[in-house]
């Protein structure tokens, strides 16, 4: 089915681009101020005076797929949409680790969008998981920020490729609904730079989106969308970005303050009601006119950026479409588990061997998250009729729970009901998940266990079958552990999409060989997570305790035992890895490693692999995590086909940012590089010596005796003075003494009369060791 429309045919989208230098002079102030915030919910302001039009556009979510309201607006799923492909949400996208997918995916989407006369689709989300409880971490790739980053930029470029463009979403550190728009997240500059905000940075500087959306939440008490440092100083003036700025719908506390941070558009309309706050501002001398116009400036350009694409008709392909979300689903999948049952993994099954399906989610399939992210399909694939459609039988089906609340006596009968069922199956694929009402936008889960009248009846029929296969539905982690060896073999779906059931019948049977790998920890328990404790926060904070080690960063330097860890995956087929290199190039700031390594398929069918590169950094001066990802490939072969895979890794990929310093330093010494399957499953490492720069920090008056001693320069001169004291008559320093004085600062010491120094050589001390 091909779904075509036309865009409207306005004089001002067939005009021309827009003259942007002579519109900021000529348009009035309160103009100028109107083009900075929205005309209702979903479009920008237009400007109808002869000889300064400017038109409006419309903007929609979402990240997996397009919610255009036609009638009703609201932020939330609640209104009717267009029809639209629902692709996998981004926890299953970002399973893929394959940015080609991501690419293409991304072009479909922005065919879909341009169709439907959008100027820009309002994703992706590149937000951290930094704890399994978000109710919105369907929305987000992985809680790692290079997966994160890469897949963003990937999609971003395929969107943007169609001539519409993107929302690069939550900047930053919007980590939890609970409290969003007021919570403030409390986080040091390094776990900032390094976690939290590496993701945007990556995409920005590798896809140019169009349009930067700053999140609810307060950054260590400041609102995102007024945060200077945030807006302008980090993302335009170090990242070199030239795009919008639009606030997250509702998301403005103040807006004249914001325009002066960066924000260059407030989303939706307030009414007139900010605008005429702009203007009062700039009449009044509190706001430079010069901001506004700059802000004017992006907005004026995004619209010639957007209007050639709106103003040519366009169509899509839904069936095409529908076909991708189905390839996209079955690579996002992650087996986890296929264990031996008699001998030989219960995956993939046989179509002629005997079979029962069991669990309400294989004809209601649970395949999107709900919020604002929440599409109307063209069309909705549920696995148990794929999985008829393959074996072509009628396979017999017991719902097992209900997806909504039952009550006592019905949920005894739908367990009694497939546990009948299971008793004469061969084999039992089992469909458990999350209810709708578990995630969502909005609200955190309060716990990561799927319901428990799901785990009894996962417990009731492996009691009377040994080959039970689960198949698991869900936006986020939940623990497994209590009962993962209750089943054979066990399919992380994910929410997958109008396609999802298709995907999930292709792997089941082997039509598909399962590629997906793990982009989330899963942890043995909730109480294991690294912000636990920490999260969601109290009383208007949340404190980001656990600093760097989120995610496999926490789990692998605490040596803690995971349900499956971070990159893991299993397929039908299996592959080896062989003629590991690492080669070293400059240093410092311009150090580069090239990494080489040669995957086989070792096994008897075609599959991929995806190659993870990790680095770590065990001589560094702060702590660092024990490892890394810093680069990943997905690599298809052919049964006992190989192929050697170069990794370019830079002085970033080296670096940490220096929390005194200010600025990311490559610290030279001993890096570990090491290529793996998962996190904990490495298979080569190399141990490198990098030439680093100078990390020095300035001595200070505030510097310890302990860092003043392992200065180049002061060191000398204080070991040579504390050579003299012992001749001068003054106390001499023992090493009980040393011991105590290394944690002391130097203006302390030289407070003391009879000292190393007086405050006079204090200064001369501090003056030597700063010249460079």
């Amino acid at each position: 089915m091909t779904v075509e429309t036309s865009a409207p045919q306005t004089s001002a989208r067939t005009a021309g681009p827009l003259d942007v230098e002579r519109l900021v002079q000529e348009l009035t102030l309160e103009e100028k101020a109107s083009l900075t915030s929205g005309l209702d919910f979903w479009n920008t302001q237009s400007i109808a005076r002869p000889g300064a039009e400017v038109p409006a556009v419309m903007v929609t979510d979402g990240p997996h797929g397009l919610r255009k309201q036609d009638g009703s607006a609201d932020h939330l799923g609640l209104s009717d949409s267009v029809p639209a492909t629902c692709f996998p949400t981004a926890a299953a996208l970002g399973s893929t680790w394959n940015v080609d997918l991501l690419h293409r995916v991304g072009q479909a989407l922005g065919r879909e969008t341009r169709a439907n006369d959008v100027a820009v689709l309002l994703g992706p989300g590149v937000n951290i998981k930094r704890s399994p409880l978000c109710g919105r971490n369907f929305e987000y790739f992985s809680e790692d920020p290079v997966i994160s980053g890469d897949l963003g930029a990937a999609l971003i470029q395929g969107v943007q490729s169609q001539g519409v463009g993107t929302s690069l979403k939550h900047f930053a550190a919007n980590n939890q609904e609970t409290d969003r728009m007021r919570v403030s997240a409390d986080v040091d500059e390094r776990t900032l730079r390094e976690i939290y905000l590496t993701a945007f940075e990556r995409a920005v500087k590798k896809a140019s989106p169009w349009t930067v959306m700053c999140s609810y939440n307060k950054i260590n008490g400041t609102y995102a969308s007024q945060d200077h440092w945030l807006l302008t100083e980090v993302l335009r003036d170090e990242w070199g970005y030239d795009g919008v700025v639009v606030s997250d719908w509702g998301a403005v506390s103040d807006r004249v303050p914001a325009l002066a941070a960066g924000l260059d558009l407030e989303m939706p309309s307030t009414g007139g009601r900010t605008d005429a706050e702009v203007v009062a501002a700039v009449r009044a001398g509190k706001l430079d006119e010069a901001v506004l116009d700059q802000a004017v400036r992006r907005h004026l350009s995004l619209l010639n950026r957007a209007l050639p694409a709106l103003a040519e008709p366009a169509s899509f392909d839904a069936a095409e479409h529908h076909a991708l979300a189905r390839e996209a689903a079955a690579e996002g999948a992650v087996l986890l588990r296929n264990g031996p049952v008699d001998g030989r993994p219960v995956l993939p099954l046989d179509r002629t061997a005997p079979l029962a399906v069991i669990g309400e989610f294989a004809r209601a399939p649970r395949y999107q998250g709900a919020g604002s992210s929440q599409v109307n399909p063209t069309r909705l694939d549920d696995a148990l009729t794929e999985i008829r459609a393959i074996t072509g039988t009628d396979i017999p089906f017991a719902a097992g729970f209900g997806t909504d609340e039952t009550s006592a006596t019905d949920v005894a009968a739908l367990r009694a009901e497939a546990v009948d069922l299971a008793r004469s199956a061969g084999t039992v694929v089992l469909f458990l998940g999350l209810p709708a009402s578990h995630e969502s936008e909005g609200f955190d889960r309060d716990h990561m266990d799927l319901p428990a009248a799901q785990v009894e009846l996962l417990e009731a029929v492996a009691e009377v079958c040994d080959r039970v296969v689960v198949v698991l539905a869900n936006g986020s982690a939940v623990t497994v552990a209590a009962w993962q060896d209750r089943a054979a073999a066990i399919l992380e779906g994910w929410l997958g999409g109008q396609a999802g059931g298709g995907a999930i019948a292709d792997l089941l049977f082997g039509v598909r060989n399962p590629s997906g790998r793990l982009a989330e920890t899963v942890p043995v328990r909730l109480e294991d997570n690294a912000s636990y404790g920490n999260f969601p926060g109290e009383l208007g904070h949340v404190r980001y305790g656990e600093g760097v080690l989120v995610g496999y960063r926490y789990y692998d330097a605490k040596r803690m035992d995971v349900a499956f860890p971070f990159g893991h995956g299993l397929s039908y087929t299996t592959f080896g890895y062989e003629d590991l290199t690492v080669t070293v190039s400059g240093e410092g700031p311009t150090a580069s490693l090239t990494v080489d390594v040669t995957v086989t398929n070792t096994g008897a069918v075609a599959g991929a692999e995806v190659v993870q590169v990790y680095v770590g950094d065990p001589q560094a001066a702060v702590e660092r995590p024990e490892r890394e990802l810093k680069a990943f490939g997905k690599v298809s072969l052919a049964p006992g086909g190989t192929r050697t895979l170069t990794f370019e890794l830079d002085a970033r990929d080296l670096s940490y940012w220096h929390p005194v310093l200010r600025r990311w330093v490559v610290e030279g010494g001993e890096f570990v590089v090491s290529v793996g399957a998962s996190s904990r499953d490495l298979r080569g490492s190399v141990s490198v010596d990098v030439v680093g720069e100078d990390v020095t920090p300035p001595l200070t008056p505030w510097s310890t005796l302990g860092e003043a001693l392992a200065h180049p320069v002061a060191g000398e001169i204080i070991r040579a003075s504390m050579a003299q004291v012992g001749g001068s008559g003054a106390m001499p320093l023992d090493d009980g003494m040393m011991a105590m004085a290394a944690g002391m600062p130097l203006r302390v010491i030289a407070s003391f009369d009879g000292m190393l120094f007086d405050e006079a050589q204090l200064d001369q001390l501090v003056a030597a060791a700063n010249v460079r």
